[in-house]
This record gives C-alpha cells, structure tokens and sequence, in this order.
C-alpha cells in the first residue's frame, strides 16, 4: 500500500455556502470521534471519481478533528487492474467471467496489500478493487464498511455472487441509491449515500469568462459557436461514439456545433487508450470534434473551463454509479442531458435541471431543444445549481460519513466495547 498526501481544508469555508447550521451539525457529530483514525483505501490517486472525492474529504475529516488517511493498492503485477476492471465491467452487467488464474490474482494482491494495513479504527473501502482486504486482515479491531461506487442494478451473477462473501465480511456497505444494493446481500448495516463534489476546488471554484474562453481556444475550439461537452473516462458504458451520434444529428441542424469529448487516462483504467482511439477513429477526422485527455494538457482548470462554456454538457452514460460530472456542470450553471440510469436521474429533475434520455434520437432532440432557447438553459442552470447545493457539496458527504462512524462505534460497543481513545 502507498500513502496518498493531501492539502488541508477548512470546513468553516463552507458555510456561507451551505449555511452555518449546517456546518454546527458536522462539528456537533464530529465532537464524539475526536482522535478516531480513518483510513480510506481506493485503486487510483489520480484520475476517477473517487480519487477525486477523498482528495477532499480527507482532508475535511482531518480538519474536524479524526485522524484520516488515504492509502491506494500497491498491484505489483499490473494486470490486477486488467482483472478489476474485468470485475467492474461484469458488475455493471457485461457476462465476464473469471478465470481460477484472475481470481487468484486479484485474491493475492489484496492479501499482499492486507498486511501492510495501519492501525486504524475505521477503513472505508472503496469498490471492488479492494473488497478482499478485510477477508485477509482478520486480525484487525477496525469497523469496515464497503464503499460501492458502481452501478449494480444488473451485476453478472457469476462474478457478484464470487464476491458477495467479501462484502459481507464488512461491518456495513454504502451504496449510492437503493437499487445497487444487490437483494441476497445479508447485511445489518446497509446505508445510501451519494458521492459529491467540492465546489472549491479548482475543477469547481469560480473561472472567469475571458480566462475560460481562452482555455477552450487553444485546443482549436471556437468559444463563440455552440459547444457541446462530455467529460468522462473513455469506456463503453460512458458511450463517448453514441455522443458523437449525437453531435452529427445536432450539426445537421445546427451546422455551427462543435463536440467537446474530454476525459482522463486513469491508472485503474488499463482500456482507456484503447476506447480514446475508437472514438477518434469514429469521429471520422471532423474539425470540430475534439477528444481531448490529460495527456493534451486537459486537467482540472481546463474542465472547469470546458464545462462553463459548454451550451449543453452531456452526459449519455449506459451505466453509471453516480457521474460526478454531471453535478459539476450543473453547479456551474449549465443544464445537462443525461442517459437515464443509475445515479444520473438523483441530480437531474427531467425537464426541471436538465434531460433524462435513453436514445441517440431523444438526447440529440433534447440538446436541439436547449441550443435553441436560451432562456430555457439559463432556467434550467439556476435549478441544477441550487439541487447541487442543497444535496451534493462535500459536505453532505462528510456528514453522512460522521454518522456512519457514530453507528458503527455504536455497534461495536453493545458487542463488546471499542477502543477507548475513539470516544
């Protein structure tokens, strides 16, 4: 395992945000876990979702008062990630299945991983990659909970019931919305919470205009013509050609359109570049198609930018856990079209923040609709930032891990008792 180094925060900030009582709530529940240590173990530093959420809650934890840390797996053989994403790919409903030879690897690294666990009273443990690890640390006094970020309304039965027994050597699982949480999975502490975003960061934090404009300019886009984006990773489920699909129905309308489609290169993500190539192979060599990654220079500063001047992000995902992307854009104040599944539908209200769509045709309509009447759009991104501030800031997120600490020390203690310094 590798340790992950994190800023500092403060959550005060917050407040003229979200409010100051919203903020007391947080320091009232923090009081009682002074001192516990929290030790977040993930994939990846850099380059998805979840990196990016404890990039930010670490260190809000830290600032109320707990011990938080942030580990990553150390696979030493690199074709673990080709496995784990196997693995998540059959969870999202692909009939992958695994070999003696890829589990015992995915088993082995966890294992390896499993030894070099500090001393912590609480592990959060997020996805697959690391569900093993409190099968093979059982010798730790820590509570456990199981941190799923995936889709799993349709899992492959085959790879979720190999990794059932490992979900439930937890002491909780924490699910994004009800209908991830598999129904033979047996459990006494299953809890629903959703990711979030932190709007001081600097993908989130304000960006002037000019200075965005500017950045959408020097990867050969033209900021004054209508832009459509989509920021996510380059795979099958977040459907970047079926977006591009869309653009070329748009732009027969439309002729001055241009496609955004940005996404990053994650260490977990072994089928990235191959995804990138289709969709550039796809896209046909159209000028006003950009696929753009970090390794053109797209990190966060560029997004906030791409997703300011977007027209109309887009977001037409076959599965998706939550999309942080799509809170992102609305709490900037754009509206978004987005496929109709998974955590997509908790952040926008059809026809009220944006578009739920399920075809090529319905998401090329819906973004006709939105280009063509601005004040629908301005409209429509006033609602998706007040929905983002009222249920998807990291401070929400921070709470509802707070209470989930209290209810396990809780637990813990009626069995038998806890650690005195947690109290």
């Amino acid at each position: 395992m590798r340790p992950v180094t994190v800023g500092t925060k403060g959550v005060d900030a917050y407040a003229r945000l979200v409010g100051e009582e919203k903020i007391d709530e947080i320091r009232r529940l923090a009081e009682p876990l002074r001192g516990a240590r929290v030790l977040h173990v993930n994939a990846t530093a850099y380059g998805g979702g979840v990196a990016e959420i404890l990039s930010n809650l670490v260190p809000l934890m830290n600032d109320v008062g707990l011990e938080a840390l942030w580990y990553v797996l150390d696979a030493r053989d690199p074709t673990f990630f080709d496995v784990t994403k196997r693995i998540h790919n059959a969870l999202q409903g692909m009939p992958l299945d695994l070999s003696d030879q890829m589990r015992e690897l995915f088993l082995e690294t966890d294992r390896a991983n499993a030894a070099q666990l500090p001393d912590v009273d609480f592990v959060i443990a997020h996805d697959p990659q690391a569900i093993a690890l409190r099968h093979f640390a059982s010798a730790s006094e820590a509570s456990w909970a199981w941190r799923c970020h995936i889709d799993l309304t349709d899992a492959y039965t085959p790879v979720w019931s190999f990794l059932r027994p490992y979900v439930e050597a937890h002491d909780a699982a924490i699910f994004t919305m009800p209908q991830f949480a598999q129904p033979d999975l047996t459990l006494d502490r299953i809890v629903f919470s959703a990711p979030s975003i932190d709007p001081f960061t600097e993908k989130n934090g304000p960006l002037a205009a000019d200075e965005a404009r500017a950045i959408v300019a020097a990867f050969r886009l033209d900021p004054a013509r209508p832009l459509l984006v989509q920021v996510s990773r380059f795979d099958p489920w977040k459907d970047p050609n079926g977006v591009i699909d869309v653009y070329r129905r748009v732009k027969a309308e439309i002729p001055e359109v241009q496609l955004a489609l940005i996404g990053s290169l994650a260490d977990d993500d072994p089928e990235g570049k191959d995804f990138l190539a289709r969709s550039i192979a796809h896209a046909a060599g159209d000028p006003d198609v950009r696929c753009l990654t970090d390794l053109d220079g797209v990190r966060d500063r560029e997004v906030n930018a791409f997703q300011r001047s977007a027209t109309v992000v887009i977001q037409k995902s076959l599965r998706e856990g939550f999309g942080l992307v799509v809170a992102e854009a609305l709490w900037k104040g754009i509206p978004v079209v987005g496929g109709a599944v998974g955590g997509i539908p908790l952040q926008i209200v059809d026809g009220e923040t944006g578009y739920l769509v399920r075809t090529v045709e319905e998401c090329a309509e819906r973004c006709l609709r939105l280009l063509r009447d601005a004040d629908l759009r301005s409209r429509m991104g006033a609602a998706g930032h007040e929905r983002v501030r009222g249920e998807f800031l990291i401070t929400r997120d921070l709470r509802d891990h707070l209470r989930l600490f209290s209810d396990l020390r809780a637990a813990k203690g009626a069995v038998g008792g806890t650690r005195a310094r947690v109290g």
